[in-house]
């Protein structure tokens, strides 16, 4: 087991957690694994790792957002009980309230506080400054682009002074420059010394971001999210993205995730047989990059290294990963050490006319648990129609910290590559294809 060592200098620590879900069957999913974490003064720590490794759990868990199943966070060495009151979260997808201004979207979270009306309009002015946005006081959100609704959420969490500024994946919404904008721009507001956040907690999947932010990295394992390994990032600030320094940390992470996410070796038997009715998550990629994946790898004589494809595709090694997992998944591909290898349904599948192609591909669904769950309830549906509310309800239950919209939407492009089912958008019913 990995432990992040718990230091005397602490501001929020985890020990000991384990966190899991109560299944509608009595049985238990566990998403975390005996963490052990501290988030020290004046730093930015990181959460790297794929989905499903608990990375949103963590950060909810130390902001007393969620109770763990057992085990202690402690804030300036006190046990928590109820909500952390020294951080703030700024999220993903910018949460903001759509009927009021940017200026009421900030001035929200001060009211709550019950302060009085001119310090909270005076604290709204210099943070909406702090982040470029004075001026833009009585703009609604959807005047805005998504670099203006992150700089929005940023400021909102930054207003009520939080020691420790929490971040979920707060940039994976908005295009690749404001991304490097933003990301710059919150290290700013974290250099100012006389003022808080004294730390940031981030939550990301890309790892030139966690290069480019953290000072220490908590690369975690998935099915049940566990720490794998925490490395210091000694790189002086601010830092090059292209200095080998630079490149070589981050191909040292891509060494430490691609030797778990794409083992060579196949896993030792568990005790107990997995369940049938088991359902797996899907990586959130469309049927068209898998098989561009596919053609990739037929036009290179059936082989390539996973660093190769992210950079000859000019795609991030995080996204890459998705893609090749789908792929594994579905039997198309095998993961030996950093190669990404056709197998033989992947070769079959590649030779194939279009026509055969999706058929071959409806094959590969309906090894998965979740396809064939679905399948099933349609046949079961007198009228041969299943309610798209129905699939959440499997998703929920079933996976219960994945996105629940986008495993769905998911769920539907790969069934209607594969003429497996049909989706009206209008009725929100699935039906099988004819």
């Amino acid at each position: 087991m990995a432990v992040d060592n718990i230091a005397s200098n602490v501001l929020c620590e985890a020990r000991n957690v384990n966190h899991s879900f109560d299944r509608p069957n009595d049985q238990k999913l566990s998403v975390l694994d005996d963490i052990h974490l501290s988030i020290r003064p004046r730093e930015v720590m990181a959460l790297l790792g794929p989905s499903g490794c608990g990375k949103s759990t963590i950060l909810r868990v130390l902001a007393g957002l969620v109770k763990p199943s057992s085990g202690e966070i402690f804030y300036h060495d006190k046990p928590l009980r109820g909500l952390n009151t020294g951080v703030a979260i700024v999220f993903q997808s910018f949460a903001l309230y759509p009927w009021m201004t940017v200026s009421e979207n900030v001035e929200a979270v001060l009211k709550a506080r019950g302060l009085p009306d001119d310090v909270i309009r005076q604290r709204s002015q210099e943070v909406l400054k702090l982040v470029g946005l004075l001026g833009f006081g009585d703009a609604y959100p959807r005047e805005l682009s998504g670099g203006m609704k992150q700089r929005v959420g940023i400021a909102r969490a930054i207003a009520v002074n939080p020691e420790i500024l929490f971040m979920d994946e707060p940039f994976s919404q908005v295009d690749a420059l404001t991304a490097e904008s933003l990301r710059a721009e919150v290290l700013d507001i974290w250099a100012m010394s006389d003022r808080n956040p004294s730390s940031i907690l981030m939550v990301s999947h890309d790892i030139k971001e966690v290069v480019y932010m953290a000072d220490r990295i908590v690369v975690l394992s998935a099915n049940p999210g566990r720490i794998r390994t925490v490395m210091e990032n000694p790189l002086p600030r601010p830092r090059d993205y292209r200095s080998f320094e630079f490149l070589r940390l981050v191909d040292t992470l891509h060494e430490i995730i691609t030797g778990h996410e794409m083992p060579d070796a196949a896993p030792a038997p568990a005790a107990v047989a997995p369940s049938a009715t088991v359902i797996e998550p899907l990586p959130d990629t469309s049927a068209s990059e898998i098989v561009g994946l596919i053609e990739y790898l037929d036009a290179r004589g059936g082989r390539a290294d996973v660093f190769q494809i992210a950079s000859d595709t000019h795609r991030e090694f995080g996204e890459i990963i998705k893609v090749v997992k789908a792929a594994e998944m579905l039997d198309l591909v095998d993961t030996p050490k950093r190669q990404v290898v056709l197998e033989s349904d992947g070769i079959r599948f590649v030779k194939a006319s279009p026509e055969a192609r999706k058929g071959i591909w409806r094959e590969q669904l309906l090894k998965l648990n979740l396809f064939r769950k679905i399948i099933d309830l349609i046949e079961k549906k007198e009228d041969g129609e299943l309610e798209k509310e129905t699939v959440m309800d499997i998703i929920i239950f079933s996976m219960p910290f994945e996105d629940f919209e986008k495993t769905f939407d998911s769920i539907i492009r790969w069934g209607r590559y594969g003429n497996l089912f049909t989706y009206d958008d209008d009725t929100e019913k699935l039906s099988l294809s004819k």
